[in-house]
């Protein structure tokens, strides 16, 4: 198999050059470029192709969150992890909404770290360990307008009540069950069906409302009403 191609993007040199070193040795991910500011970042993308980006979210010239969202629109084949100081940080609740598939705080253990960049990779979304659903909750909650207006804007067409209508009954409560912050194995538990069930129930579920990936379905779930932020 092809190694996990990276780039890392931070405006502090050891920053870079550690997380470098820790992917680096890992038998199956390479770090193919660095960038010390959103648009080396987006350069480096053009130029390198990765199949992860990670982003730190304060940078100078111009800062993760702006980068993010160019990267995500132009090079949707690349997957975005922002990188940042703080549990909880207003520019990471927009680097969601920008496509970006999670993040990872700045002290994350160096298995966390690899372990992060391989889950993001196949397809799977990334928050740090300390940030909980409850952080999910207060995102979808903070947004101006109101549920539906922030999910439109995720969506761009339709309103969300309408699009989980397109879902079957049983997509909608693997939907729920990604917005309570479940892993495949524990849905798989709660449903009682197999792994491999619940991983087609979640594509589908990313298909039908055009959902880049796990992240995007917990946020979207809150604010189509689905779940309600703050409890489960």
């Amino acid at each position: 198999m092809q190694p996990i191609r990276v780039v890392v993007a931070d405006d502090q040199e050891l920053v870079r050059a550690g997380f470098g070193m820790i992917l680096d040795a890992q038998p199956d991910i390479e770090v193919v470029g660095e960038a010390c500011d959103g648009a080396e970042a987006i350069e480096a993308v053009r130029v390198h192709e990765p199949d992860v980006l990670l982003l730190d979210v304060r940078m100078p010239v111009m800062d993760g969150l702006e980068a993010a969202r160019r990267v995500c629109a132009e090079f949707p084949a690349t997957k975005v992890i922002m990188l940042t100081t703080f549990d909880i940080d207003d520019y990471v609740f927009d680097a969601l909404y920008a496509g970006a598939s999670g993040f990872l705080l700045k002290d994350v253990r160096r298995d966390d770290l690899a372990h992060g960049v391989r889950m993001v990779a196949s397809g799977e979304a990334l928050l740090a360990p300390s940030v909980t659903r409850r952080l999910i909750g207060e995102f979808a909650a903070r947004r101006p307008g109101g549920p539906g207006a922030a999910a439109q804007g995720v969506q761009g067409v339709r309103a969300p009540s309408r699009l989980l209508e397109q879902l079957t009954v049983r997509e909608q409560e693997t939907l729920r069950l990604l917005a309570r912050g479940l892993s495949n194995a524990e849905i798989a538990a709660e449903l009682v069906v197999s792994e491999h069930t619940v991983k087609t129930h979640v594509s589908n579920v990313l298909a039908k409302l055009g959902l880049r990936d796990r992240v995007h379905a917990v946020v979207f779930a809150y604010e189509a009403g689905a779940v309600v932020a703050g409890q489960g």
